[in-house]
């Protein structure tokens, strides 16, 4: 039986974004199966008294300098978003009913998302950039609203966010092999290496 990585993510973290671009590739690199987890960072953030870094002055003017270089490292673009932080819990509740639904366009959404906030710095805190963003990606921003505001949906989104913080997750991206915890798009090496051991 193949290994699995289980990646816990949000739209919000620029980490998630770097290790978004490489999970993929590698998963596919060494026969091993991604299994994405949406969760709301916010309610990880509440849940276990974490912030964001970047609320850190100092600290977060040297994390995104320290991202920047990883970003070099793997050949992807990354742009500072002036809009954030950015409010992501609609766009964690849609990405959530597609996962839910088993749509195929499920990873296409992703990186729709990724892309809009990490690469272009779109104000994904105006709703009319919202629409304009999916509807540039071939989504109905009206469907994917509606699939958002579905109750099924907001628990679903609410119970994995519950049950990563009962995991040990205390920020994103967070990615499992097996029993394994890995924080932290800088920790992809061992995360192979779990893969391949």
């Amino acid at each position: 039986m193949s290994k699995t990585v289980d990646f816990y993510f949000d739209f919000g973290s620029p980490a998630a974004y770097l290790a978004w671009t490489q999970l993929p590739k590698m998963c596919a690199d060494v026969g091993a199966q991604l299994v994405w987890k949406p969760m709301l960072l916010g309610g990880v953030f509440q849940a276990t008294g974490n912030r964001a870094p970047m609320t850190v002055p100092l600290k977060g003017s040297y994390l995104f300098v320290d991202l920047a270089r990883f970003a070099g490292r793997y050949g992807v673009p990354l742009k500072f978003n002036p809009n954030f932080p950015i409010n992501t819990l609609t766009l964690m509740r849609a990405a959530m009913g597609l996962h839910m639904r088993k749509d195929p366009r499920f990873e296409g959404y992703c990186a729709a998302m990724f892309r809009a906030i990490w690469v272009d710095a779109q104000n994904m805190n105006d709703p009319a950039v919202v629409g304009a963003v999916l509807t540039q990606a071939g989504f109905d921003p009206q469907a994917l609203l509606a699939l958002s505001s579905e109750q099924a949906v907001k628990d679903e989104l609410k119970t994995v966010t519950e049950a990563a913080v009962q995991r040990g997750v205390f920020g994103a991206p967070t990615m499992f092999v097996g029993e394994q915890m890995f924080w932290g798009q800088d920790r992809l090496d061992f995360v192979r290496e779990a893969l391949t051991a």
